[in-house]
This record gives structure tokens, C-alpha cells and sequence, in this order.
């Protein structure tokens, strides 16, 4: 790609409401925003891929074909990661209908690129082959104007089990944990409107008014869309370091700062909340080990507290170092799904926890992001997001919680609703 212009956003202040509002206007898009997130890890503050200069859309042998279309070409690639390849990578099976488009692996390199690192007030603009000049000045031009938030708040959701049901379902997860099947398991139920007619961009831009993320997102594939409001990175790649940093432990944000810092020490302190964490680290040590230079594994920080909006969550990092005859594909790969998502051990947990869900995930629990043309990378965790069809106008959220012995099925599902608050807002 040609790097063509650079803009200044004191010139240019709404530039990135008209990138977003640009995504209208094709097929493929995919913006990235870190709204000024302190991350020790992260290179971008804001990337948008609007538009497709090729395509690859994958639902077998996926992670083999996406190797192969990197090495087409040395250019940026954005995409996702379905929930589903875990179909792909282990003997399991999804039996929930779907209500979505999205292929299980899709990557596109983008016609129009810009690029915000972090700590800089411009942003640079790269153009494809196939990009025009003309579209990218009307755009400039667009970013002149404020654009309006106002929209219709969105109707009462309906949820896809009731809380009884909820509950039973956990009582049956803790009888698994108990007979020694699994230790912990991440289980999601749904929430759902239908034939709601929406804009997605606007109900975006109010979500990350609402709820800004470390790893927002706002994706389009055809007709589908993500509207992400995630806090949780799933794993990173600059030159051969690999850094994963897992989510396990919430509680909700005190109402004065004294009560909010007596919250983030309780939860600090929670055994439960540890356990649940430290459950998944050791999980992700195993995941990261397979393709990882012989014990490069590390956990960088055990039972980080992080505060976002709603919510204080307990944050973990793990990194390691990739074998130099290891594709970093393959690193993703070996990943997938992230043990955050799932539980452990992981194949087991992934088996229980389908039969007894009743929505198929699809792209939450999956993962968003990019490929840089050096080979590294950095893909979130889909949580917190919702989905929309355009065609069928379906939107759907699911929420999740890790399961463990000391879990309270009510509290569980408070945890569920507290997740969603941001979303209930809209």
C-alpha cells in the first residue's frame, strides 16, 4: 500500500466519525479503537481497513489458507477468528442454529488504511491499487461536520433462556465440576431482538460513548455486522514475543470512590475470583507452550485490577517467545479458542459447554484484529458485543461467566446482567 496523505486532528477533529460513517459504502470494514487506554503492549490508539483489495473467506482447513494468502502477498490483513473453528481444530461440533453470515475465518487486505499510533495527534492514510483519491478527499471533506448521536433507544431484549433455566444449567455445570469432568467452564446464554431495524454505526458510536474499550471494535462482513465493546486482548505477536492477557474475576463499580476502591481491593483478595483466574492462566501457560522457544513461558503479572466504566476485572498476563520454525499462524492456532472463553481443560469444557448452551456463539467468543506485513499481529477477545443482520435485521448479544465449585447460580447471573449494562443502555 502507498502512504498518500496525513491529517492532524486538530485540523480535522471528526475524522474518524466520517472513516466510520465510510464503511457504509463496502462490503468489508474493520475499525479498531483503543480510547486512550494505558496498554504496555498495544502500538495503535486507532486503525481503520475500509473496503477490500482481496478477500479470503474460509470454512475449511482455515488457518492453513489463511498462511497461504499472507504469503500471496506482504500487505495488511484484518479479520476474524469465528468461535467455531474450534470445529476445525479438535473433534467438536456446534449444534445450535445459527443466525448469522459470518464465515468462520474471514481476512481482507483493505483498499483504504489509517493509522493512529498511540501518543500522536495525526493519522496517516495508505491506499490499495484499487482505492481512489477523489473518495478519500470527499471524506476529508465530510470530517468537517459533527455527526449526530441521536437514535431511537433500542427495545426490551428477549432473553434466549429464562433465569430458572439459567440456573438449572448451572447446577448441572457444578455436578460436572464435582464428578471431576472439567474445573471450570465459561458458559454464555443469549439475549435477542428481532426484526429491529437499526443503523449499526450509530448504535456503535453510542456503545463506545456508553462503554470505551481497550479493544473496541466495529466490524462488517457483508451483511453482518460487530459492535464490539471488549476489554480483554486474546494474543498479541511483536517480532517473536507472544503476550496473551486473560480475563477471570468482575465485580461492579462503587458508587463513590471510596466504596470503588474497597471493590477493586475485595476483588483483588476474592479466592473465587483467583481461582477462576489463576485456573485459566495455567491454561493459556499450556496453550502458549506449544509453539513457545523452550521455557520462554512467563507470567508477567498474576491478578492484575483493571477499572473500565462498569466494571473492575482482574486481568492476568502471559508471554512467550515463538520457535523460529513456528508459523505465526500457528501460534493462533494452537491458542484457539482462548481458554478465557472456554475452560479447563479445554476440549472437555468446549464439548459440555455446547450441549448445554442454547445459541450457537458464532463470532462471539471468537476473535477481531490484524496482521501486520512483517507477520505480527493483535487480535481481541469478542465480548460485550453485539451482532446484527441486516438482511434477516436480527441483533443478538451473548453474555458469559466462568463456572467454578465455589460459583452461586444467582450471583452468576447478576455477574451476566452486569456485563450487559452497558448494552441495556442503548
Amino acid at each position: 500500500m502507498q502512504k498518500v496523505a496525513e491529517f492532524n486532528f486538530e485540523q480535522h477533529p471528526h475524522l474518524k466519525d466520517a472513516i466510520i460513517s465510510f464503511s457504509k459504502e463496502v462490503t468489508y470494514a474493520s475499525i479498531l479503537q483503543s480510547n486512550n487506554y494505558e496498554d504496555a503492549y498495544g502500538k495503535y490508539e486507532f486503525m481503520a481497513a475500509i473496503g477490500a483489495e482481496r478477500v479470503l473467506g474460509s470454512n475449511k482447513d482455515s488457518f492453513e489458507q489463511l498462511i497461504s494468502f499472507y504469503q500471496e502477498k506482504d500487505s495488511w490483513l484484518f479479520g476474524h477468528f469465528s468461535y467455531d473453528l474450534k470445529n476445525q481444530i479438535e473433534k467438536l461440533e456446534s449444534q445450535n442454529r445459527g443466525n448469522f453470515d459470518f464465515d468462520e475465518l474471514c481476512f481482507f487486505e483493505p483498499q483504504y488504511l489509517f493509522l493512529q499510533k498511540r501518543g500522536q495527534k495525526k493519522i496517516t492514510v495508505h491506499l490499495s491499487a484499487s482505492a481512489s483519491s477523489e473518495k478519500l478527499n470527499e471524506l476529508v471533506a465530510a470530517s468537517k461536520a459533527r455527526l449526530s448521536l441521536n437514535s431511537d433507544k433500542l427495545s426490551a431484549f428477549t432473553a434466549r433462556q429464562s433465569k430458572e433455566e439459567y440456573i438449572d444449567s448451572i447446577l448441572e455445570l457444578k455436578k460436572h465440576i464435582q464428578f471431576g469432568d472439567i474445573y471450570e467452564i465459561n458458559y454464555c446464554t443469549e439475549f435477542y431482538n428481532e426484526s429491529v431495524e437499526i443503523d449499526p454505526i450509530t448504535l456503535y458510536k453510542k456503545l463506545n460513548v456508553i462503554s470505551p474499550m481497550p479493544f473496541s471494535a466495529f466490524y462488517k462482513s457483508r451483511q453482518d455486522y460487530l459492535l464490539c465493546a471488549s476489554p480483554e486482548r486474546f494474543v498479541r505477536k511483536v517480532g517473536r514475543k507472544i503476550v496473551s492477557q486473560p480475563i477471570k474475576g468482575t465485580v461492579k463499580r462503587g458508587s463513590e470512590p471510596k466504596d470503588d476502591l474497597l471493590r477493586k481491593h475485595e476483588l483483588r483478595n476474592d479466592l473465587k475470583e483467583q481461582t477462576e483466574n489463576v485456573m485459566i492462566v495455567d491454561l493459556v501457560r499450556n496453550d502458549l507452550s506449544k509453539t513457545a522457544e523452550k521455557s520462554s513461558v512467563k507470567v508477567e503479572e498474576l491478578f492484575g485490577v483493571y477499572t473500565f466504566p462498569q466494571v473492575h476485572q482482574l486481568i492476568s498476563t502471559v508471554s512467550s517467545f515463538l520457535k523460529e520454525d513456528v508459523h505465526f499462524v500457528d501460534a493462533v492456532k494452537s491458542a484457539f479458542p482462548m481458554g478465557s472463553m472456554t475452560g479447563a481443560p479445554k476440549i472437555e469444557a468446549m464439548k459440555i459447554a455446547d450441549r448445554l448452551e442454547k445459541s450457537k456463539r458464532e463470532l462471539y467468543s471468537g476473535s477481531v484484529g490484524y496482521i501486520d506485513p512483517q507477520g505480527d499481529f493483535d487480535f481481541n477477545v469478542v465480548i460485550r458485543s453485539l451482532t446484527y443482520n441486516m438482511d434477516r435485521q436480527f441483533l443478538s448479544f451473548l453474555v458469559g461467566g466462568a463456572i467454578t465449585n465455589l460459583s452461586d447460580p444467582e450471583k452468576e447471573y447478576e455477574e451476566c446482567l452486569l456485563k450487559a449494562k452497558a448494552i441495556f443502555e442503548l
